[in-house]
């Protein structure tokens, strides 16, 4: 359990408890209280210091708590012999001058409460010649009536003190009036303090006193007995009575000697002299301290105000005495890291190892010089070792590196750099903690230079202790695959060394070291099937989708960007490429051929993208280009390859099928509907034509459904043109036309009189040479 314990309080005092220690949270709480016998005061002291110790197992940590007390403007009671029961007693002759001021009451702090003074007890006659008073700045005033003839009298006056709000406090005063001597004597003019030395004899004059009187006579009123000192009672010569040394002696070091002088026949008429004799002891030997030198080792983290060692020095000529302390710095020069206070030498600042040059040994001195004549000193050596400590944990940056995947063993990928904020700054080893083995860190790496070590707790020079910024450098150990893995984390350990005085006592830090292998392209794309063969129906005017290229890297799968370039066989320029897509291109080029034609071509696949080198394959379309005729129907090809050892076999499977285009089926049906159109014109004029021969005679009818059927077969041309087919006939009407009259005639009459009915397929085509619907036959008749 931690302890917190009060070491001492400056200036001394028991106003404060020992402080206790409370655990809250995770953290330990002091506290420090005033015992019930304080009596603070801040005009008396205003400062405390208190030295506080907290223990905790081998720990110990001290430091100082400063109290300061502050005057409360609303509390300032009585105090001294004023408040005392006694009271103060106040001596004045009887001659003083009436209203003379006699006693000055100081209350501090009351003039800035406005405080009221005043007498509150009776002053009345005869007893009293007159009532005394206080003014305002608290004097007293004697009575305006005067002391004359009260000597031997005691005034006793109660004294009311008000101040804030209805708070007040009482004191008492008491006016002792002495009567007048008969006779005017006194002390001519006199040192009143005396200094000698303790080697004056026994008998030796110290000094010589006189008074002016008649018939004077001296003697010593204290201290009674004295022991050291007399006087003549005639010639007031103080002299020795005994050695004065102080070695054996120490309480001859100061007395106080009241003198008085008196009238031999009046000896009510005195007069007192106040001397002070300080006997100095003439000095014979220097001071003596222990420890007589001092050496010690301290580390860099002790904390300012730490107290090294408390010097114990004594005078043998006077034991007891008050001697004075210096420090001296040798090296380095100057009171930066120690200083004196008192007899205790303290940490005075900040000791700090971690700089270039900054971990000294302070060598000083501490000079101890005593009071005495002549004067004598004596040096305490100081050195003070600076340890240093391994205070903070080394770090390093993360960083990425890249790599190639074809980089060979022992590759240097970079440097890992560790960074220590304890002297020296960079040493450090490096190392991996796991992770893949196919790495590897130098533990240490950099240009050794001279500096200093430790040994047996001594600081020593070395040859190869410090070390140049030091660079842990990664190597590849194995061999990498892009294909397998990409990325790689490696976590790197730094650890420091020779940073403490205990080789034991390291710290380590840790970065993460990311590594991304580089593609390197050593695969070349494959293309399925290697060879096509097609046979395309080429329609004129537009283009056509001949096949598409399907090419990937197997080991590779996610590589997809390819570029596709046709290297061979495209002589005439009637093929490209969009991606992946062969196009046969019938916009523009040369004159299209009117037979089948063989295209054999060479497409180039390379993989793209940054990686480098980029490798290729190509592969082999043949294509087989039939012109397009209305006999021929649309194909769709399907090809599946057939691997063999020698040559790949290619089946075509050709299906027929019709897919109008959609202005084919707006041309079909504007002219169906002119179609119908004009034959419904065509049979109105026919049935006109009838109904004219039935109303006139034979030959005029004949002429003019003549004319009009003329005139039906010119317009039916004008629509359309239809191969006729001739049905047998019999010789004699061959090569003539019999045309009905619109009388019935017998089928077993002449020849002549037969009908004859032309029949002939219509058929009709898109200009794209699609069919427009299934296959059939249509006919019209005509008469």
């Amino acid at each position: 359990m931690p302890m917190l314990e009060l070491v001492h309080v400056q200036p001394p005092t028991t106003f404060f408890n020992q402080p206790s220690l409370s655990r809250w949270q995770k953290i330990y709480v002091g506290t420090v209280t005033l015992n019930s016998l304080a009596r603070l005061d801040a005009l008396a002291v205003n400062h405390y210091e208190l030295q506080l110790r907290f223990t905790c197992g081998n720990n110990v940590t001290e430091g100082p708590l400063y109290v300061d007390v502050y005057r409360d403007p609303g509390y300032s009671p009585c105090s001294g012999r004023f408040a005392s029961p006694a009271g103060e007693i106040i001596q004045v002759r009887e001659t003083v001058t009436p209203g003379a001021q006699l006693y000055t009451l100081l209350l501090p702090g009351l003039e800035l409460q406005h405080a009221q003074i005043s007498i509150n007890s009776a002053q009345d006659p005869p007893y009293f010649p007159g009532p005394f008073s206080i003014n305002g700045q608290g004097w007293l005033l004697a009575p305006s009536q005067g002391l004359k003839g009260q000597a031997g009298k005691v005034f006793q006056l109660q004294i009311l003190v008000t101040f804030g709000q209805n708070r007040s406090c009482h004191g008492m005063l008491k006016v002792k009036v002495l009567p007048v001597p008969s006779s005017q004597i006194s002390f001519l003019g006199q040192a009143r303090n005396i200094t000698i030395l303790d080697d004056l004899a026994p008998g030796s004059q110290v000094v010589q006193v006189r008074a002016r009187g008649f018939d004077v006579r001296y003697e010593i009123l204290s201290p009674v007995p004295c022991p050291l000192f007399s006087i003549g009672r005639g010639d007031g010569v103080v002299r020795t009575t005994a050695p004065l040394e102080l070695a054996q002696a120490w309480g001859a070091a100061v007395t106080r000697l009241q003198v008085k002088a008196y009238e031999r026949l009046r000896p009510w008429a005195s007069v007192d002299l106040d001397l002070t004799v300080n006997v100095r002891s003439v000095n014979r030997w220097p001071p003596r301290c222990l420890p007589a030198m001092l050496v010690t080792e301290i580390p860099e983290t002790t904390p300012v105000g730490t107290v090294l060692n408390t010097f114990t020095c004594t005078d043998p000529d006077s034991p007891g005495s008050t001697l004075n302390y210096e420090l001296r710095f040798h090296s380095p020069p100057g009171p930066a890291s120690l200083c004196l206070r008192g007899r205790a030498l303290e940490v005075n600042a900040t000791l700090d190892c971690d700089t270039p040059g900054a971990c000294f040994q302070h060598a000083a001195s501490i000079l101890v010089l005593d009071g005495g004549q002549p004067l004598m000193t004596t040096e305490v050596p100081v050195l003070v070792m600076v340890i240093p400590v391994n205070e903070f944990s080394p770090a390093c940056v993360p960083h990425t590196f890249r790599i190639r995947e074809d980089a060979g063993p022992h590759t240097l990928l970079g440097s890992v750099v560790g960074t220590d904020k304890d002297y020296p700054h960079n040493s450090i080893e490096y190392d991996i903690s796991g992770g893949p083995t196919a790495f590897s860190v130098d533990r240490l790496s950099g240009t050794p230079t001279p500096g200093l070590g430790w040994k047996g707790g001594t600081r020593v020079d070395c040859k190869l202790r410090l070390w140049a910024p030091l660079l842990g450098e990664i190597h590849l150990l194995g061999s990498l695959d892009y294909e397998l893995q990409t990325l790689y984390r490696l976590t790197v350990l730094v650890t420091d060394q020779s940073q403490d005085q205990d080789p034991t006592n390291r710290r380590s830090g840790s970065c993460t070291i990311t590594i991304e292998v580089e593609d390197v392209n050593d695969h070349a794309p494959e293309c399925q099937p290697p060879f096509q063969e097609l046979t395309i129906y080429a329609p004129l005017g537009r283009s056509v989708e001949v096949t598409k290229v399907s090419c990937w890297v197997p080991q590779e799968p996610q590589r997809l960007v390819f570029s596709y370039s046709i290297v061979g066989g495209n002589s005439q320029s009637r093929f490209s490429l969009q991606g992946p897509i062969l196009v046969l291109n019938n916009m523009l080029g040369p004159p299209w051929p009117e037979q089948p034609h063989t295209h054999e071509l060479l497409i180039r696949v390379a993989d793209a993208g940054r990686s480098i080198p980029h490798l290729s394959a190509t592969a082999t379309v043949i294509v087989h280009l039939v012109p397009w005729s209305t006999s021929t129907a649309a194909t769709r090809t399907r090809s599946a390859a057939v691997t063999s050892v020698t040559t790949p076999l290619l089946v075509t499977d050709t299906e027929a099928f019709w897919q109008p285009e959609p202005w084919f089926v707006v041309v079909l049906t504007v002219t169906s509907a002119l179609f119908l159109l004009a034959l419904g014109w065509l049979f109105s004029r026919l049935f006109q034509g009838l109904a004219q021969m039935l109303q006139t005679p034979r030959k005029p009818a004949q002429a003019l459904l003549l004319n009009s059927i003329q005139g039906t077969e010119e317009s039916i041309e004008g629509f359309m043109e239809a191969p006729r087919m001739e049905m047998p006939q019999t010789p004699s009407s061959a090569m003539s036309l019999q045309l009905f009259d619109g009388r019935a005639q017998d089928s077993r009459e002449s020849p002549s009189s037969q009908t004859t009915l032309h029949l002939g397929p219509l058929s009709l085509f898109s200009p794209s040479q699609h069919l427009l619907s299934p296959p059939g036959n249509h006919y019209l008749l005509f008469p």
